[in-house]
C-alpha cells in the first residue's frame, strides 16, 4: 500500500482531474444521472423519503450514507427544519445534519425546495466528492481521514467546532501527537490543549492547511506503517525517534514538491 503522505499528495495535486475521473465512473454517473432527472419530481418529505435512489444519494452526499437506513430518523429531522434552534436537527450535535436539512429545507420552503439550484449542482458536488473520499478510505483510512480535513476544516469556527466532529479530531490528535485518553478528558480541557497547538483561523489558510494536513500523514505513517515504508524505516532502525520537519522534507524530495 502506498503512503497517506504520496497518495493524499497525488490527489491534492490532481484534485479536479481526479473528481471529474469519479463522476464518469458507471455507478456515479448512473446515479447521479437519475438524481438530476428527478430531484425536481419531488415535492415533499414524503416523495422524498419514499424515493430510495434520490434519498440515498442525498444522504450519501452529505456523508451520512450509514444512516440512509433510518428514514423515521431523517423524517423528524427534515420535518423539524432548522429556523428553531431547538429543532431535532439543531438538537443532534452534528453539522452534517443540519447542512442537510437547511438544503432540503421541505419545513421552511415546501414543494420549491427541489426547483432551487442549492439541490442539484452542489449536491452533485458533494456526492462525488463523497465516492472519492469512500473509495480511497478503502485503501488507506488515512487517506479518507485528510481528504475530508481539507474538505471541512475550513467551515470550522472553534476549538469546540473541531472536537464535534470525531474525525477531524482524529486528525488533530494524531498530528500533535496527542494520546488517546484525552478524549475522555473534559471538554474544555481538550480545547484548552488544542488552542495551544493550533490557531483554527489557519484552517482557512490554503497553505497552512495543507502543511497541517501533509504533517498529518506523516504522523499516521510513522506511527502505523513505519516497517513497509522504506523512508521512514531509516528512522526506525535502532530506535531513533523520527524528526517530522525533517522526514516531511525528505518526503517533498522524493515526490517532487
Amino acid at each position: 500500500m502506498d503512503s497517506t503522505f504520496s497518495t493524499y499528495t497525488l490527489i491534492s495535486k490532481n484534485l479536479t482531474r481526479t473528481l471529474e475521473m469519479t463522476q464518469k465512473e458507471p455507478v456515479v454517473a448512473r446515479e447521479t444521472k437519475y438524481y438530476e432527472e428527478n430531484i425536481g419530481n419531488i415535492k415533499s418529505i414524503d416523495d422524498f423519503v419514499g424515493d430510495t435512489r434520490i434519498f440515498n444519494y442525498a444522504m450519501k452526499a452529505f456523508g451520512l450514507e450509514d444512516m440512509a437506513y433510518a428514514k423515521a430518523f431523517m423524517r423528524k429531522a427534515l420535518e423539524g427544519g432548522v429556523e428553531d434552534k431547538k429543532s431535532f436537527a439543531n438538537r443532534l450535535n452534528d453539522d452534517r445534519f443540519v447542512q442537510f436539512v437547511t438544503t432540503f429545507n421541505f419545513a421552511a420552503k415546501g414543494e420549491a425546495v427541489t426547483a432551487s439550484s442549492d439541490v442539484k449542482k452542489p449536491v452533485v458536488d458533494k456526492y462525488v466528492r463523497q465516492t472519492l473520499e469512500v473509495t480511497e478510505g478503502a485503501d488507506n483510512e488515512a487517506v479518507r481521514l485528510a481528504l475530508y480535513f481539507q474538505r471541512a476544516a475550513p467551515d470550522v469556527k472553534s476549538v469546540y467546532g473541531l472536537l464535534a466532529d470525531a474525525a477531524l479530531t482524529e486528525v488533530v490528535k494524531t498530528v500533535f501527537n496527542l494520546p488517546t485518553e484525552m478524549s475522555s478528558a473534559d471538554i474544555d480541557r481538550q480545547a484548552k490543549t488544542i488552542e495551544k497547538l493550533l490557531d483554527v483561523a489557519d484552517l482557512q489558510d490554503p497553505a497552512k492547511l495543507d502543511k497541517l494536513i501533509k504533517r498529518f500523514a506523516v504522523m499516521y505513517d510513522a506511527q502505523n506503517f513505519v516497517a513497509t515504508s522504506p523512508i521512514l524505516q531509516l528512522f526506525a532502525d535502532n530506535g531513533y525517534a523520527t524528526s517530522l520537519d525533517l522526514s516531511m522534507t525528505i518526503m517533498n524530495l522524493k515526490h517532487g514538491g
